[in-house]
């Protein structure tokens, strides 16, 4: 992962108004939690959005993450609940704990921020070094359809929500040129704020460059790093992969 492409994630609060109502994956990777005894691997936790509620249910998590901003609400959302997740700001690509874990994952598009045929190398050789065998590695990353990378380089609504504290409304529009060559997409986001009177107030741009990987390099670069692909989702329903997917949903075994 790249050290400037964290501009996405320099206002914790900001990214957990936005994230936090996400909770597809919670449910599925309880499932794979429940099979595993030991510790659980959360990589590029962020703020906690799935380390937390894992541990509610009882299980030992670890969450790892290179962003001190990030990582400090985290643990602020988990002294308040008074849960024991350990929390270590570390490089994912280069990972270090002094344990072994049966079950492994990284959520949120996470895969992606690895950039480079050495980053994401380091990333699954981290992984494996650290997977007990027969351990599971999790991680979800977008599906590259051509509507997904041929997006239009002009800035193109996207979605919009309400400030929780405020209530006012916020647009949400993108910007996205994608570079074949090197497989990413560099991503402008642009957060329009809303008055009571829906008039434009405030304007916050962020970036951010995401890696796009396809379905037959990802098997062949699991199957080098020692990882078997068990099962590949469309969603996190486990609804198999098609053509029209807009994510892939992998579960590997440490073989």
């Amino acid at each position: 992962m790249l050290l400037n492409n964290f501009e996405e994630y320099d206002d914790p609060i900001l990214y957990d108004k936005e994230n936090d109502s996400f909770n597809d994956d919670i449910s599925f990777l309880l499932k794979w939690a429940s099979k595993k005894q030991g510790p659980i691997i959360d990589l590029a936790c962020g703020t906690g959005r799935t380390t937390i509620p894992l541990a509610r249910e009882g299980h030992r998590v670890i969450g790892v993450d290179v962003h001190s901003g990030m990582l400090n609400e985290a643990k602020k959302k988990s002294s308040k609940l008074n849960l024991p997740i350990e929390w270590m700001e570390q490089d994912c690509t280069q990972f270090q704990l002094e344990v072994k874990s049966g079950f492994i994952y990284t959520v949120g598009n996470s895969f992606q921020h690895f950039l480079t045929n050495e980053a994401q190398d380091g990333l699954l050789s981290s992984v494996y070094k650290h997977l007990e065998d027969e351990g599971i590695f999790i991680f979800g990353t977008r599906f590259p359809s051509t509507e997904e990378l041929l997006q239009p380089s002009t800035e193109e609504y996207w979605r919009t929500y309400h400030d929780r504290e405020t209530g006012h409304r916020v647009d949400v529009f993108t910007i996205s040129i994608y570079d074949s060559l090197n497989q990413i997409q560099d991503y402008t986001t642009i957060r329009k704020y809303k008055n009571d009177l829906d008039e434009i107030v405030n304007e916050k741009r962020t970036n951010i460059s995401l890696r796009y990987v396809f379905p037959k390099e990802m098997e062949r670069m699991l199957s080098a790093h020692g990882l078997k692909v068990l099962q590949v989702y469309k969603d996190w329903n486990e609804s198999p992969i098609s053509n029209d997917s807009y994510e892939m949903i992998y579960v590997c075994e440490k073989i």
